[in-house]
């Protein structure tokens, strides 16, 4: 472990010619959109789907593009600045604040990692008959073994992270046709009814959907991965048509993303219909009411996409990880260090309660992971607020007023949101 002044020594590479640029542009918005599709937005998706049809449909779309507004302002303050959001805090905040905001990111961080810990673990047990604890420590494992392959400091866990999202995709594209739901009622779930405002769960599911989405590791990570692809870009104009590539990546990536939760919700809606779904239905709940259903065929793909989606974004998570020890502490890590860092904090609570309740304390580290999420996110979004309206900072690529102000109210209200939900949450 050496101290390093940068993730990646992006000035040392040279210049990719103009018609490759393109290309080598994308990549980071389908690495960040497997966070907007992890078990924690499984959970959610499944509770809206089996509680209210596809009525909730419309929080799944605002949820994906409140994400893709706020990750397009990551990557613009990123090719702004030519650093990562981590290093930004840390240069541009006095030591204490950025070192709070670093100790609140390593929680976000390992709250992460659990959940998705959690989501594998699930899968495991819905494929082999695993118990939780043992698919917690299948899950981490698999992780490690992702993170060892070679070139794992450059493009080769995004290679794999890519494959993965793409079985999820695959996976959950067929769920559809052969769930085969009423394309009249998705298309009017698309439209925001009133009665979410009046009814309280339908309010707390759909508040759940969008609070759920953007979460601190993504914007770290997307910050990161841009800074790593800035070589040979330079110049403000240069710089806005990066953006706007690196826009189109995004932009298709998060929509995929919300097909993918749109799509889950949407099953869950087919597999519960008719049926009285409990307070509290979970994934286990739906794979088991996808084979009575909709056929032994539907429950083994639904428990594939979900393995996909848990390895894929807790590999992400651990990628996130590394670029925020690099930015605010000046560490460069292996890969497979900071893996056994987060992922060695996150195995403790899991094995800790899961050993003393079993099986059903998932619920319970579930609810713990997102009141976590829940309290950090506005450490987070608040000083790259900051950051975002500093003109002198942002130079060429200053944001217009409109944009600003618009940007700011997000940033209330999900931070708002955040605390509400926590409390919620922690009530529940």
């Amino acid at each position: 472990m050496t101290t390093v002044s940068t993730i990646a020594d992006t000035d040392r590479r040279p210049a990719a010619a103009p018609a490759r640029r393109f290309w080598t542009m994308l990549g980071p918005g389908f690495v960040v959109a497997v966070g907007y599709m992890d078990p924690g937005n499984w959970a959610t998706d499944i509770a809206a789907g089996s509680s209210f049809g596809f009525a909730l449909l419309s929080a799944v779309l605002i949820a994906s593009l409140a994400g893709i507004f706020l990750q397009a302002l990551i990557v613009r303050l990123t090719l702004a600045t030519g650093k990562d959001l981590a290093r930004l805090i840390r240069d541009r905040f006095p030591r204490p604040v950025a070192m709070l905001v670093w100790a609140v990111s390593e929680l976000a961080m390992i709250a992460t990692d659990l959940a998705e810990l959690l989501g594998s673990a699930i899968a495991l047990k819905l494929l082999f008959g695993m118990p939780i604890v043992a698919g917690v420590l299948v899950s981490a494992v698999l992780t490690f073994g992702i993170l060892a392959l070679p070139g794992a400091r450059g493009r080769a866990p995004e290679l794999v992270v890519g494959a993965l999202m793409s079985v999820v995709v695959v996976c959950f594209g067929w769920e559809l046709v052969v769930a085969g739901p009423d394309p009249a009622a998705l298309l009017a779930g698309l439209v925001p009814s009133i009665e979410i405002a009046r009814d309280p769960e339908m309010l707390y599911l759909s508040l759940g959907i969008i609070g759920a989405t953007v979460m601190p590791h993504n914007l770290f990570l997307h910050s990161g991965l841009v800074r790593s692809r800035l070589a040979g870009v330079h110049g403000d104009e240069e710089r806005r048509q990066a953006a706007r590539w690196l826009t189109i990546d995004l932009s298709t990536a998060l929509a995929l993303a919300g097909l993918v939760n749109g799509s889950i919700l949407a099953v869950a809606a087919v597999a519960f219909q008719g049926t009285s779904a409990g307070a509290a239905p979970g994934i286990e709940d739906a794979h088991a009411l996808l084979g009575g259903r909709i056929g032994g065929a539907a429950a083994l793909v639904f428990a594939i996409a979900l393995l996909a989606a848990g390895q894929s974004s807790t590999t992400t998570g651990t990628m996130a990880g590394q670029i925020v020890t690099e930015g605010f502490l000046n560490l460069r890590m292996r890969p497979l260090t900071r893996a056994l860092i987060t992922r060695g904090a996150s195995l403790v609570p899991a094995l800790v309660i899961l050993g003393g309740s079993g099986d059903a304390g998932v619920d319970e580290l579930l609810v713990l992971s997102q009141v976590v999420l829940a309290l950090t996110l506005p450490f987070i979004l608040i000083p790259m607020l900051l950051l975002l309206k500093n003109r002198k900072l942002m130079g060429g690529l200053a944001m217009a007023p409109l944009t600003l102000r618009l940007a700011s109210l997000m940033v209330l209200t999900l931070t708002g949101l955040s605390g509400w939900l926590a409390g919620t949450s922690a009530m529940v």
